[in-house]
């Protein structure tokens, strides 16, 4: 099994990046407890777009990334964000090659 990657653009609806990332809040503590082969789940403002953010994911596998992206938390965010984005994340999944902390 080889690591995966994930990079989501997700664009919240004028003015509401702030509330998007506060319903962001539950899937961030979901991950935290209960996904142990999601090594890592960051959140991060975009400093050039003031209503994107980026998420940064890195799985143990790509059956981790399955389970995340099926589980009952991703379905309740999703209905969550829905009144506050502009539309569907875009979402890019990478193989790691090589880098500090890989």
């Amino acid at each position: 099994m080889s690591k995966v990657a994930v990079i989501a653009k997700i664009t919240a609806l004028e003015g509401k990046r702030a509330e998007l990332i506060e319903a962001m809040g539950p899937m961030m503590d979901h991950v935290e407890a209960n996904e142990p082969d999601t090594l890592t789940y960051i959140l991060t403002e975009d400093t050039g777009d003031e209503n994107v953010i980026w998420m940064y994911e890195e799985y143990a596998s790509h059956e981790a990334l399955a389970a995340h992206g099926t589980s009952e938390a991703m379905k309740e965010m999703g209905m969550a964000l829905r009144p506050l984005a502009g539309g569907r994340p875009e979402v890019t999944v990478l193989n790691p090659v090589r880098g500090k902390g890989l």
